[in-house]
């Protein structure tokens, strides 16, 4: 447990600060004006660890792990009982089921229509999950750097400086700030370091 659970810790410090959220803006950026400064990106990282941080005892190990997959599990019987009696009947599960499926056919509906740009997500996909590339991979390095004092935990303080060091080397000329360019570059090498195949051509 506690293996996996460091390996997720260190996972979530890739992403912070600088990865790009949803729509291409830069995690963090409080303004919205698509440049991420040193001050958002710390703040951010302060909000990422309070989150992270499920037992609120000011570090992230085991036990927050613990607790996350407790929420978790509590969230998804929730969701299950939709009657609230406390136990889920057969229905209940044959509509979960069914709601699923139809999830499940709307995404592969969307990936045909997207055709071969899918196929180039699905790459980078792959990269994420290998063996050697990937979250999982990047995330125990990230741990091996943030954990300073060795303690199988990451403080705040460790928190906090390896999220700054992921801003420093993002900001490629050293100005305080990271621009929409230097998020796209940095991206750019993850990739290459993790061997994934670029998108295929959109056409002959």
């Amino acid at each position: 447990m506690k293996k996996f659970s460091l390996l997720t810790l260190g996972a979530a410090l890739v992403a912070v600060p600088v990865l790009a959220a949803p729509g291409g803006a830069a995690k963090g950026d409080a303004d919205g004006n698509g440049v991420l400064t040193r001050a958002e990106a710390q703040a951010s990282a302060t909000q990422m660890f309070a989150k992270m941080d499920a037992n609120k005892d000011g570090k992230l190990d085991a036990a927050d792990r613990t607790a996350q997959h407790a929420e978790r599990h509590a969230k998804m019987f929730a969701s299950l009982d939709a009657d609230g009696n406390g136990s889920i009947s057969k229905a209940e599960w044959d509509q979960h089921s069914a709601d699923r499926a139809e999830k499940r056919a709307e995404r592969g509906e969307k990936r045909a229509a997207a055709g071969e740009a899918g196929e180039g997500k699905r790459d980078v996909m792959r990269g994420h999950h290998g063996k050697r590339g990937g979250h999982h991979g990047m995330g125990s390095r990230m741990m091996g750097k943030a954990d300073t004092d060795g303690d199988k935990a990451i403080s705040q303080a460790e928190f906090q400086t390896a999220a700054l060091a992921r801003f420093d080397a993002a900001d490629a000329n050293k100005d305080g700030q990271v621009t929409a360019e230097e998020r796209k570059a940095q991206r750019g090498e993850w990739r290459a370091k993790r061997g994934v195949a670029p998108a295929a051509p959109t056409g002959e």
